[in-house]
């Protein structure tokens, strides 16, 4: 009697959906500063008065004289749900609330350089779920989180323009809770011509069984570069451009850990593995030796790539109402670079390239400020953009989904040279179809979006504080 070694397969599918999650329009995070945020990240050509343009126009630094620092954090509360077609039943999911922080400081003194730090988190997310979710099996947990420091360096070239940029070092860290299914897994192969194969399904236990849960844990370091360029085309235009590089992760370090989970089953008296009645299934050896020595589902390591893709935004802002600018950016993110993921398991486990073919999107930035006496400042912003995964990859890693995101925040100044951003977005979705399983291997693109047996729902609420000071 064997457990068959496909549990190992399982696992290679589990790790190669992961960046699935990690796509989300993926994956990416731009809620980098109250201000920008407000302003619906349109914050590129009319660069918000403190130092979080070192990611949003690394160019533009040099508009601000002396010391300029800026930290603070967006708190992002996710709430989603699965209801399946053919019980009409919700499960709604289990995310915790996530504080995404980061920090900037700039300087220019008496000449045209400008030096600048940022610490900040461009790609980052968690999909969960609670323990009933038909869906666990293709994901109970999936997490990146990944933050990048930027060293940065502007040059004033004439009083109208200026460029700037750094090299960026990302780290990311990333994690999969996934269930193991016992049902599909091989219980005993008879001594026939040609062998007889028995899975534990043909037994009697239903799919969807829980016997096993995988965690998957890696993490790695990457870089690439910040570019901008920034400048005034007449005393009421402005326009910007960024561009953010690709940053390719190696998790060549991965590790694979495994528990048992009890599924309470008794065997019944006459089945094919010649075990007494009443012997429980999870104490039967083959099934308990999987877990131990050179076991399907003992610790190894595994090795992954990530792509975070490249960004580019470019935009332009026109102040000549009254105390007033108003800009209106378009933004670029390359997610096809995660059109494939090849994983390798440092052991007899077979190796694995699955496609995920994400499409590049493209999406519209609004934002309006308006000043006030006394330099409070409110701030209003809009921004839509289209979802990177096609239909035939929306499971539970990351149901992701066209969204729109509206924005209201204010300045508050005090103390004379500190100031005080804060800043409420809505996330909207219209929802999407999707399934609780991963793509099959071999599948057509129709034959996979056919598998869809559901709609996911998805919202989210941010609040974002930003402390800002200059000397």
């Amino acid at each position: 009697m064997t457990l068959h070694r496909a549990s190992r397969y399982t696992l290679t599918l589990a790790l190669l959906a992961l960046p699935a999650a990690a796509g989300a329009q993926a994956f990416g995070l731009n809620e980098i500063g109250s201000c920008a945020l407000a302003r619906g990240f349109a914050a590129t050509a009319s660069p918000c008065d403190d130092a979080s343009s070192i990611y949003w126009n690394p160019g533009a630094m040099p508009r601000a004289r002396g010391w300029t620092v800026s930290g603070g954090a967006a708190i992002i509360k996710i709430d989603g749900s699965f209801v399946q077609d053919t019980t009409g039943r919700e499960w709604s999911g289990d995310v915790p609330t996530a504080a995404v922080p980061h920090f900037f400081v700039n300087y220019r003194g008496a000449g045209k350089l400008a030096y600048g730090l940022g610490f900040y988190v461009p790609y980052g997310l968690t999909s969960q779920w609670g323990d009933d979710f038909p869906g666990r099996f293709a994901a109970k947990k999936a997490s990146l989180q990944t933050f990048y420091v930027q060293p940065n360096l502007s040059y004033q070239i004439t009083p109208n323009w200026s460029i700037g940029g750094g090299p960026v070092v990302g780290h990311s860290s990333v994690e999969l809770v996934q269930a193991i299914d016992i049902s599909d897994r091989t219980a005993s192969v008879l001594p026939t011509t040609p062998p007889t194969i028995i899975t534990f399904g043909q037994l009697g236990i239903a799919k969807r069984t829980e016997f096993a849960r995988a965690t998957l844990k890696g993490s790695s370091t990457a870089f690439g570069v910040d570019l901008g360029l920034h400048g005034r085309l007449t005393p009421v235009w402005e326009m910007g451009v960024r561009f953010l590089s690709q940053l390719s992760f190696n998790y060549d370090d991965a590790d694979a850990t495994f528990e048992q989970r009890p599924t309470n089953l008794i065997l019944a008296a006459g089945n094919p593995l010649g075990v007494p009645a009443g012997t429980p299934l999870d104490q039967l050896p083959p099934l308990v030796a999987q877990f131990t020595g050179t076991g399907a589902l003992t610790p190894q390591k595994v090795t992954t790539q990530i792509r975070h893709p490249a960004q580019v935004q470019v935009g332009f802002a026109y102040s000549g109402f009254p105390s007033t600018t108003v800009s209106a950016e378009y933004s670029y993110v390359g997610w096809k670079s995660f059109n494939q993921l090849p994983v390798d398991f440092q052991g007899s486990a077979p190796d694995k390239i699955i496609q995920e073919d994400y499409n590049n999107t493209s999406g519209i930035r609004l934002g309006v400020e308006h000043g006030l006496d006394g330099g409070m400042k409110l701030r209003a912003g809009f921004t839509a953009t289209a979802a990177a995964a096609p239909d035939e990859t929306v499971t539970p890693l990351l149901p992701e989904q066209d969204r729109a995101l509206g924005m209201l925040g204010m300045g508050l100044p005090f103390g004379g040279r500190y100031a005080l951003d804060a800043t409420y977005a809505h996330i909207f979705t219209p929802g999407r179809r999707g399934r609780l399983d991963e793509r099959p291997a071999g599948t057509t693109v129709q034959q996979a979006v056919a598998l869809n047996n559901g709609s996911y729902s998805l919202s989210a609420n941010i609040l974002s504080l930003t402390l800002k000071a200059s000397f």
